[in-house]
């Protein structure tokens, strides 16, 4: 046939199946096949292509992101620089307003008739200080301290306890732990606060809490709803078991806000909250240093080195099957147990004693010497050591022209100063009352005469801390103290007679200048440091440094005024002395806010504080308000970003200066003051040339004569006279 070529070859399969084959379809096979392969060929190409043509766009826009973050980075800096600078040039706007507003209230430089006349006879010198001064008050106010407990009446936990049913006080628990600052406190301190809170009731137009009125009463809301008023300005609503007042039991603030309506609260004392942390500090460092002493290695030590390891102690919980170490760790903790499968006093880590005992209490061989049992001699060479100093260079006469000065004024009248004194011009106000720059009647002799109302020291409490202040500056012979010469009395009025410090204030002349620069930050700060050597080695706390406090004599040097001190005879007492704290309330230390009780320490915190205020112009920690202002600091200053403008070395004090746990703090450390002076930032400053005040002051001021007072603001004069106060408190004066 023509067309047996076209017939397809069958083959049979070893199945029996038979299979057709035909040559143009296997060519035509391999020709599809190839074709294919060719197309996938040109496809892999244009997708490698397309995909190095992404790559390079997206290489170009990570360039772009990286070009932009940079950019961003810049501009972050640039702005948190301008902030900075904004935030100083509003501070210094801030306070040259309140120069503008208290010299547009006290009118011209001169001083009134009234207070001219006032030198013939008694003054009639109560404050009533008019509102273009609040501002300039606020800055300058602090917060007076608490009597101590040795003046307070005898506090019983079981009498304050008020029965309560077990919901209210998981209630009460509740709410207390939701407040930003009571949420801090202990579990016992929290659990005592319940059992002492009790129920006050409000009808409807009274006020919880009135504007103005001094506040002690921390509340917890049970029932109803409290409008919360400012300048009669609904600020906000506070609902059923939220607590307020907080700051009330913190010290002896005044209401800035109204609350009224129809309401049931449970309140508790200010008096009974500081007791219940002056209990629970107390009941802690003796169970804390009973606990130690059952610890065979540390049993022999002596009181004071004892006190500082309870300071340092601090309280850990682990579960069971938890690590306490590691195999490898390095040791930096000792450990004591206090409860757990080993018996109670057992103890290891005692590499990390030694080295803890050597940065905080002394020397490793002082430690040998006391596990040994030499502990009397050693605390004889302690004693030793420690007083050495003062004969040194502490404790120095009084100076020939003070002498002059003191027989001068000891014929005056102990009861009419201003038999002998005429006022010149007010160098500051405040609560208690005022200072007034006075002279000699027909002599050229200045003196600084503090005017304090008896009656507002009574109804403050502050008997005791006045008496402190005038025993302290007559003891005192410290060039970077204020001299005192005389004390006068009468029905109104207590009077202390002290030395002109007419260069002005740090404070003022920080306001003026914005900032310090680090030489005469570090000569503020090395004249305080002196001071408080003088007065640690004599068992007082100061407590109240800010910049209002530094004034400055004719020679530009420092002295320390305005005195809230503590007095701490024996240094076994210190650690555990709690208390109220004063000063202004953004340099408040951790401990004074948790109610743990200070210490010297409670000065070397503020120092840190002092040297961030003196090279920034404000202190490190502010909020929108006073709580906000607690909880930075107590978040510490540990994780804080400084501003530029504070260099590395004093940036590496004020971190040490201000550590959260007091034993830590520089200063607090076995070398004492000494470790700040030797502190880097302090490298190639004379302390002999301070001492001797040979040192050239960068502060100093020209002064035209004895009665100059151009570097004080002005004031204007005092309107009222306070009633007497009669109850003899003042017999020492």
């Amino acid at each position: 046939m023509g067309n047996a070529s076209m017939k397809s070859k069958r083959y049979k399969n070893a199945d029996g199946s038979v299979t057709a084959s035909n040559s143009w379809s296997h060519r035509d096979g391999r020709r599809l096949k190839n074709a294919s392969l060719e197309s996938l060929r040109v496809r892999v190409e244009e997708l490698e292509r397309e995909g190095k043509r992404r790559d390079e766009e997206l290489q170009a826009k990570e360039q772009q992101i990286r070009s932009l973050q940079e950019q961003l980075a810049r501009q972050t800096r640039v702005l948190a620089e301008l902030s900075e600078e904004l935030q100083t040039k509003c501070i210094q706007l801030s306070k040259l307003q309140d120069v503008m507003k208290s010299q547009g209230g006290a009118g011209t430089a001169s001083r009134p008739t009234s207070v001219r006349k006032a030198g013939k006879s008694s003054p009639n010198l109560s404050v009533r200080i008019k509102e273009t001064l609040n501002r300039r008050k606020g800055a300058k106010a602090g917060v007076s301290a608490e009597p101590t407990s040795s003046s307070l009446p005898k506090f019983c936990f079981e009498k304050a306890r008020v029965a309560k049913d077990v919901s209210v006080k998981k209630l009460l628990t509740d709410a207390l732990n939701k407040n930003q600052y009571l949420r801090r406190l202990e579990l016992q301190q929290i659990k005592d606060i319940v059992e002492c809170m009790y129920e006050r009731t409000y009808q409807r137009g009274e006020y919880v809490v009135k504007q103005g009125e001094p506040g002690n009463h921390l509340f917890v809301l049970a029932d109803g709803t409290l409008d919360v008023f400012q300048h009669n300005k609904l600020l906000t609503s506070i609902t059923v078991w939220t607590t307020f007042g907080e700051l009330a039991i913190l010290y002896n603030c005044t209401r800035t806000a109204s609350r009224s309506t129809d309401v049931r609260t449970w309140a508790l004392d200010r008096e009974v909250f500081q007791n219940i942390m002056r209990r629970t500090a107390e009941m802690r460092h003796e169970q804390y240093r009973n606990f130690l002493r059952s610890v065979s290695l540390l049993a022999n030590l002596p009181e004071d080195k004892l006190s500082k390891m309870v300071d340092c102690l601090e309280v850990e919980y682990y579960d069971k099957g938890e690590f306490i170490i590691r195999e490898g760790e390095e040791g930096s903790t000792f450990y004591i147990i206090a409860q757990g499968k080993l018996q109670k006093g057992d103890y290891f880590g005692e590499k990390a004693l030694v080295r803890t005992f050597d940065q905080t209490v002394g020397t490793f061989s002082e430690l040998q010497k006391h596990l040994q049992g030499y502990v009397a001699t050693l605390d004889r060479d302690d004693r030793k050591r420690h007083a050495s100093p003062v004969s040194r260079h502490q404790s120095q006469p009084l100076s020939s022209d003070a002498i002059c000065l003191k027989e001068m004024v000891s014929t005056f009248s102990a009861s009419r100063p201003f038999d002998h004194l005429e006022v010149v011009a007010t160098l500051g106000v405040g609560g208690f009352g005022r200072v007034e720059l006075v002279k000699m009647q027909d002599k050229d002799v200045a003196f600084a005469l503090k005017i304090i109302k008896k009656k507002h020291v009574v109804d403050n409490r502050q008997e005791e801390h006045i008496q402190s202040e005038r025993k302290i500056l007559a003891e005192a012979r410290s060039p970077f103290i204020v001299k005192l010469y005389r004390t006068f009395k009468d029905n109104k009025y207590v009077y202390m007679l002290l030395e002109a410090c007419l260069g002005g204030e740090v404070w003022s002349l920080l306001r003026d200048r914005g900032n310090f620069e680090e030489p005469t930050a570090k000569f503020c700060v090395g004249c305080v440091t002196e001071a408080f050597d003088y007065l640690h080695r004599k068992g007082i706390l100061y407590r109240d440094l800010k910049p209002e406090n530094l004034l400055l004599d004719a020679e530009g040097y420092i002295k320390l005024v305005s005195w809230s001190t503590l007095v701490l005879p024996k240094r076994s007492d210190v650690a555990r002395r709690p208390g109220r704290s004063v000063g202004p309330r953004n340099t408040w230390r951790p401990e004074i806010i948790l109610n743990k009780g200070h210490n010297f320490s409670v000065d070397f915190w503020s120092l840190g504080i002092l040297v961030f205020e003196l090279l920034t112009g404000s202190p490190p920690f502010s909020g929108s308000d006073q709580m906000m202002t607690y909880t930075f600091i107590l978040k510490g200053i540990e994780k804080m970003d400084f501003p530029k403008k504070i260099t590395k070395r004093p940036e590496d004090l004020i971190r040490k200066l201000c550590r959260q746990n007091p034993a830590e703090r520089l200063g607090n450390l076995k070398n004492g003051i000494t470790d700040i002076k030797k502190h880097r930032w302090f490298n190639g400053f004379s302390w002999e040339g301070l001492k001797a005040k040979t040192l050239p002051s960068p502060l100093k001021r020209a002064l035209t004569g004895p009665t100059d007072h151009s570097y004080f603001d002005s004031y204007p004069p005092d309107e009222d006279s306070p009633p007497d106060e009669l109850s003899g408190w003042d017999v020492d004066f």
